[in-house]
């Protein structure tokens, strides 16, 4: 298949990588010093499932460079997502599918409202990845799948292509039939690990294990669940067992990718999570009170390092 890529960083240069490495023609839509070390030295993936090293990349900053393909898969930070769209466009043809694989519950939404709504398919990423330094990606655990599927649940040819292509290059790969249930539930156990390891600043087995924080993630879970629940989503009536049951499972020193970004200070993708489940939640008349204190506390954070901060 012919796979364009817009955002290399951890999630798109790990999935690119496989993906280029059993032979499908990948093209990187990247920017900046990591596309240079790309085009200099190549891309490199350190994982436990297997390192790559790769070598004259197809990467471009320029979409127009590419042409028409099978699949795009966009990959970068939810702040970025307007910029990604707006050079969509080249990558377009007649039955081009486009899949998101961003955090969040509203990636799909704009998508829509941007490119006909034919080209748009829904998809979940699982994996722990980031770019260590520019042109290398740091795969960490084993967890690396995708989940994917037209938004009407039915299988088509490019579906089954991209999943055919999925399993040539070894990822894990789930054709769904209920992709919007899907996405909504990594974005309940998202917005949980999110909060929670950015507001304490620690990874999650000191706050499982706090009756304090375990409480705060549990109200956390709770009103996404409900909020999701009146946007449609199918859950099963045990899902918040069997979110904190995957979440004992964790290793103990595992921090979501916000929690990196507020260290690093960079942007959060804070509005996009809590602050998406609270406005969602004053929409349909919901009160979301403690996704309303994850907000308020790390807002005056989401834009990067606060000009006042001292430490």
């Amino acid at each position: 298949m012919k796979i364009a890529i817009i955002g290399a960083g951890g999630v798109g240069g790990y999935f690119g990588a496989r993906l280029s490495d059993a032979g499908h023609s990948v093209y990187f839509i990247a920017r900046g010093e990591h596309l240079q070390k790309m085009k200099t030295v190549g891309l490199k993936v350190f994982s436990p499932l297997g390192d790559l090293h790769l070598k004259n990349l197809n990467c471009s900053q320029d979409p127009s460079e590419v042409g028409t393909v099978d699949i795009v898969l966009i990959a970068v930070k939810l702040w970025a997502t307007e910029g990604a769209v707006s050079i969509l466009k080249p990558l377009l043809g007649p039955n081009t599918g486009v899949i998101s694989l961003q955090n969040g519950v509203v990636a799909v939404d704009t998508l829509i409202e941007t490119i006909d709504k034919r080209h748009v398919l829904g998809g979940v990423s699982k994996i722990a990845a980031l770019i260590e330094e520019p042109g290398i990606v740091r795969h960490n655990g084993k967890m690396a799948a995708l989940v994917f599927g037209e938004l009407n649940g039915e299988k088509s040819e490019r579906s089954v292509a991209f999943f055919q292509a999925c399993q040539s290059a070894n990822i894990s790969a789930e054709l769904s039939s209920d992709i919007h249930t899907a996405i909504w539930e990594k974005f309940v156990l998202l917005v949980t690990m999110s909060s929670i390891t950015a507001l304490t600043r620690l990874p999650i087995g000191p706050n499982r294990e706090d009756p304090d924080t375990r409480q705060l993630m549990e109200e956390i879970m709770e009103e996404v669940i409900e909020v999701g629940r009146l946007k449609g989503a199918r859950f099963p009536q045990d899902i918040l067992q069997n979110q904190f049951q995957h979440i004992s499972k964790l290793p103990p020193q595992m921090v979501a990718s916000m929690c990196g970004d507020l260290r690093r200070h960079n942007k959060l993708e804070l509005p996009w999570f809590a602050g998406s489940v609270v406005k969602m939640g004053r929409e349909l008349g919901i009160p979301t009170p403690a996704n309303k204190f994850i907000f308020a506390s790390l807002k005056l954070h989401k834009d990067g390092r606060h000009p006042m901060l001292q430490i």
